[in-house]
C-alpha cells in the first residue's frame, strides 16, 4: 500500500511540533534534535518537519511504497510521466535507510518515490543525492535534496 509523503522545512522545531500535532490530533512517530515525523494512517501520510530545508515551507513531495514491486510500479509511471528522473538507490536521509528516485513535476516542485529498508541513528549527509531537487529554488541552486547542509538564508525583497 502507497503513503503520501509530505516534507515540509520549519524555523521553529518545537513551535512547529506543537502546531501539526494539534492539527493531526497525533504525536509524532519520531522526533530528533532537528527532525519530526507522524506516520498517519488517516489520512494515510508520512508527514516529516525538519530544518534543515533552504527555507521555510514546503520541501519536498513523495510516494512512499512498502515493497520492492511497489516501487519497480512507482519508477514505472515516472518513466511514463516524462522529465528527468535522478535514480539516487540506497541512501541513508531523514533517519531511515532507503531506496529512491526523484522527479520534478511540471511547476517544479520536487517528488521523491521510495521504499524505506530500516532506521539510522543519523539524518544523513545527502551522499549520492546529487542531481536531486528541493522545492522553491532556481534550477541553478538546486545543488541536492532533504540531506544537504542548510544554506545562508536568501535574502527577500518587499512587494506591492
Amino acid at each position: 500500500m502507497k503513503r503520501l509523503h509530505i516534507h515540509m522545512s520549519v524555523e521553529d522545531l518545537s513551535r512547529s511540533i506543537g502546531f501539526y500535532s494539534a492539527l493531526f490530533a497525533s504525536q509524532p512517530t519520531m522526533v530528533k534534535s532537528d527532525y519530526a515525523k507522524w506516520m498517519l494512517e488517516d489520512p494515510r501520510v508520512n508527514f516529516a518537519i525538519s530544518t534543515r530545508g533552504r527555507e521555510p515551507g514546503l520541501d519536498h513531495l513523495g510516494i512512499q511504497v512498502e515493497t520492492g514491486d511497489e516501487l519497480q510500479e512507482v519508477y514505472a509511471r515516472l518513466r511514463q510521466a516524462g522529465g528527468d528522473i535522478i535514480e539516487q538507490g540506497q541512501t541513508t536521509c531523514c533517519y531511515a535507510r532507503s531506496e529512491k528516485s526523484w522527479i520534478d513535476d511540471p511547476a517544479g516542485i520536487a517528488w521523491e518515490t521510495f521504499r524505506t529498508t530500516g532506521e539510522s541513528t543519523d539524518y544523513g549527509d545527502g551522499s549520492g543525492e546529487n542531481g536531486a531537487r528541493v522545492a522553491h529554488e532556481k534550477p541553478a541552486e538546486k545543488p541536492s535534496a532533504c540531506c544537504a547542509p542548510q544554506a545562508a538564508p536568501k535574502q527577500s525583497s518587499a512587494c506591492c
